[in-house]
């Protein structure tokens, strides 16, 4: 049985029957800091691994000790491989940062899933909901989501991950440029949502941080493998000047539709894109297929810009 913090309506063996004995004593928590469903490393240098354990990978990352238990209060399809489910939150002691993930337990699965949040902190805060967007694939966690999932399911949760961006208001501004492949939007449309709500706070209250521009870039297949591009959408328009974006399509096939063609362009990221951000107030956010964080973050370091502003998080 794992000596962590519980909190949770029901005992562990109830809810995590079979995957309890993965659970790290308290002595391995110290060690356990990684990334659920990508590698993360931040301002350091990418090295390739072979497939391991979601635990194993992430054995280096940032845990809480607590879990907690949650509720499936929501499940729609964000596209044709992606399901996103709304989580509701008992415990009110559970928090997280903008791009950091779950480890996600699910009774009677031996297997720990580990995905990235969707949603900003501010929704749990303000209504105790989590959001998490799972591509279909034959890991088990993936699988029961996609296959066995219901409304009510219960499941429990514990927030880790090194990938964030936490500003406090006695910082000084930065501009923000978000690099997103594929399902690697999911941290990044956290960090999104989560400068929405401080720009917010901000003209609202007149106080707290101050925050610079941003710039998403998100590339994908086709504008249908495009996740929240709807919700991204309405952010530029609600924050006009400060929210910006530019969708990124590498195989379109079928004709873009009027709403989104201002903001799509053929083709990958380019260093013509980026080499206009470069300033010393930037930081980069990059999460996507290891190719792609690795052809980004040398086409930055050859631009010029410093590693310690450069944050990135690989998916496995």
């Amino acid at each position: 049985m794992a000596c962590a913090t519980i909190h949770v309506g029901f005992t562990v063996p109830q809810l995590l029957r079979g995957a309890s004995r993965i659970l790290p004593a308290r002595s391995a928590l110290v060690v356990l800091r990684h990334s659920a469903s990508c590698y993360c490393t931040v301002n350091g240098t990418i090295k390739s691994q072979r497939k391991m354990d979601h635990l194993e990978r992430t054995a280096n990352n940032f845990r809480q000790e607590v879990i907690s238990q949650a509720k499936v209060c929501g499940i729609s399809n964000e596209s044709e491989t992606v399901k996103r489910l709304r989580l509701a939150i008992a415990n009110k002691d559970f928090t997280f940062k903008a791009g950091q993930w779950v480890d996600f337990f699910i009774p009677g699965l031996s297997v720990v899933g580990g995905f990235s949040m969707c949603s900003s902190p501010g929704l749990l805060k303000r209504e105790g909901i989590l959001e998490l967007a799972v591509k279909y694939t034959d890991h088990p966690p993936a699988h029961w989501i996609h296959t066995e999932c219901t409304l009510d399911s219960e499941v429990a949760l514990r927030v880790g991950g090194d990938f964030f961006f936490d500003p406090q208001p006695g910082d000084s501004p930065v501009k923000l440029v978000l690099i997103a492949g594929g399902v690697g939007i999911n941290p990044l449309f956290s960090i999104l949502l989560h400068i929405a709500d401080l720009h917010g706070y901000q003209e609202g209250k007149g106080n707290g941080y101050k925050m610079g521009t941003v710039k998403l870039y998100y590339s994908a297949k086709n504008t249908s493998q495009l996740l929240f591009k709807k919700n991204i959408l309405a952010l530029i328009n609600a924050f006009p000047g400060k929210i910006m974006c530019r969708f990124h399509v590498t195989q379109q096939s079928s004709p873009i539709c009027k709403e989104l063609q201002p903001h799509v362009t053929e083709g990958r990221i380019s260093e013509k894109d980026l080499e206009k951000h470069i300033s010393k107030d930037t930081l980069w956010y990059i999460c996507g297929p290891p190719p792609m964080i690795e052809s980004i973050s040398k086409l930055l370091s050859d631009m010029g810009v410093p590693r310690n502003h450069v944050f990135f998080e690989k998916w496995w």
